[in-house]
């Protein structure tokens, strides 16, 4: 049967007609810039010491590191104990303190059971010591010394003229060392110049309170 259907004049008459006349899209082309014309030998050699550079960093960082790690290592060993040793100082005091507490006139009065005691307490005392500097703990009693902050824990000054200002002129407590470092400071009373005086230290407003730490780290 003939299609009589009116078509507006300009219509299009079939599908491959619409949009004969709408424009095509646009298409945009990127502009890649040309790469510069280098020669291959002088971008491998640029390359081979861009990679040297790196390996030297990288070996110097490794380096660094096993230093670092043998430093930490050694501190280990070697001050690992400190904060046990420390502890144990409070033991030797008490054991310097026992002996101390008897001359050598009372002690020869002794009884035979007492003067058994004192020599154990004596023996005990010397192990210890051994086996504190066995592990790099070393005592120190630095009579005579000149007055070191670093070492050194003053509590008072002593009017003696026999010695020099600034100098210990008695050992209240005795100082230890672990390797190179201070595990405890020499409690000390520092001699000053002038007349000779009383081994006390000078009274202040409170009575029986110790004095102040002078030279404390």
């Amino acid at each position: 049967m003939p299609d009589w259907t009116v078509r507006a004049p300009g219509a299009a008459t079939d599908q491959n007609d619409q949009g004969a006349d709408q424009a095509p899209p646009e298409t945009s082309i990127s502009q890649t810039p040309a790469a510069p014309n280098e020669d291959p030998m002088v971008a491998l050699a640029r390359e081979a010491a861009d990679y040297k550079d790196k390996l030297l960093r990288s070996l110097a960082e490794m380096e660094n590191l096993r230093k670092r790690t043998e430093r930490q290592v050694a501190d280990a060993r070697d001050y690992g104990i400190a904060s046990f040793a420390r502890d144990i100082l409070a033991v030797a005091d008490n054991m310097e303190r026992a002996l101390g507490a008897l001359d050598a006139e009372l002690r020869e009065k002794a009884d035979t059971g007492t003067k058994a005691l004192l020599d154990g307490v004596e023996l005990t005392e010397r192990e210890l010591l051994k086996v504190l500097e066995k592990h790099g703990v070393k005592k120190f009693e630095p009579l005579d010394e000149k007055f070191d902050p670093n070492l050194h824990q003053a509590m008072f000054e002593l009017p003696d003229a026999s010695r020099p200002a600034g100098t210990v002129a008695r050992v209240i407590q005795p100082g230890y060392m672990i390797g190179e470092r201070i595990l405890r400071p020499a409690l000390v009373a520092v001699a000053k110049g002038g007349p000779k005086g009383s081994l006390e230290p000078p009274a202040n407003d409170n009575a029986g309170a110790s004095q102040e730490p002078r030279g404390s780290r």
